[in-house]
């Protein structure tokens, strides 16, 4: 009875279209479930990034710089759709949208979560005064709901946001690295509190641009012995 009127009261909404989901345990609408471009080959072995031709093995951008993260995945293209769903995600208090981004990910990306083989996961840091305006963090959400289903365990705070930085989409490529630099510090009581293996670590955010946050991020955690780092992330931009 309080399920039913919870729905009444709160009915799913489709994450592309806004409109009320039928039936209710669909996380899409079926007009919109083809409409997000998923990302396929080719691809980018370095950072999943979409390129046009077969023969090429990472895009211009990864060729021209020097990431120190092992590689990663995005599930689709970030495009006019993704861009506005993910603004809502992360803006305007549409966090019931992560249960349709997680399913997605399983669905498309589980084998391959697996064979990295990470012992935790841990989302990309906001700044606590972008948190108190929130009142969550996209990434942590994304990260505890990959971790709850793949059973891997998820530490939220291993990573922390030093100082609140410009928006990345206002800088040009120097710009972002300039504003990063030291942006993010490593929770050593965090890491020696936690009993298990801290080896290889997954990097869990909304959208991947110029790389530049992933790579700030990995900087940082192999400073603190972390051996390998990937990451996932539900968007990326096109080819270079």
């Amino acid at each position: 009875m309080l399920q039913t009127m919870l729905d009444m009261l709160y009915p799913v909404r489709c994450p592309i279209c806004r409109d009320i989901v039928i039936p209710k345990d669909r996380r899409i609408c079926t007009a919109c479930e083809n409409k997000p471009q998923i990302i396929t080959e080719p691809r980018c072995k370095k950072c999943s990034k979409p390129i046009e031709l077969d023969q090429r093995e990472y895009c211009s951008d990864c060729e021209r710089r020097g990431y120190h993260f092992e590689y990663g995945y995005s599930l689709w293209v970030y495009d006019s759709l993704m861009r506005k769903s993910i603004s809502d995600f992360k803006y305007n208090f549409k966090k019931e949208y992560a249960k349709y981004y997680i399913q997605a990910i399983i669905i498309n990306y589980e084998d391959k979560i697996k064979r990295m083989a990470p012992d935790v996961i841990v989302p990309v840091p906001i700044h606590r005064s972008k948190y108190r305006e929130r009142g969550y963090n996209q990434a942590e959400i994304l990260a505890k709901g990959i971790g709850e289903r793949l059973n891997i365990p998820v530490l939220p705070h291993l990573l922390i946001r030093n100082k609140k930085t410009l928006p990345q989409k206002q800088l040009n490529d120097k710009e972002r690295l300039r504003n990063l630099q030291e942006a993010f510090g490593y929770n050593h009581k965090i890491a020696h509190d936690y009993t298990g293996k801290i080896d290889r670590i997954l990097l869990v955010d909304d959208i991947y641009t110029t790389g530049s946050t992933i790579e700030a991020c990995t900087s940082v955690l192999l400073h603190n012995q972390i051996k390998y780092v990937y990451f996932f992330t539900l968007c990326i931009g096109k080819g270079f």
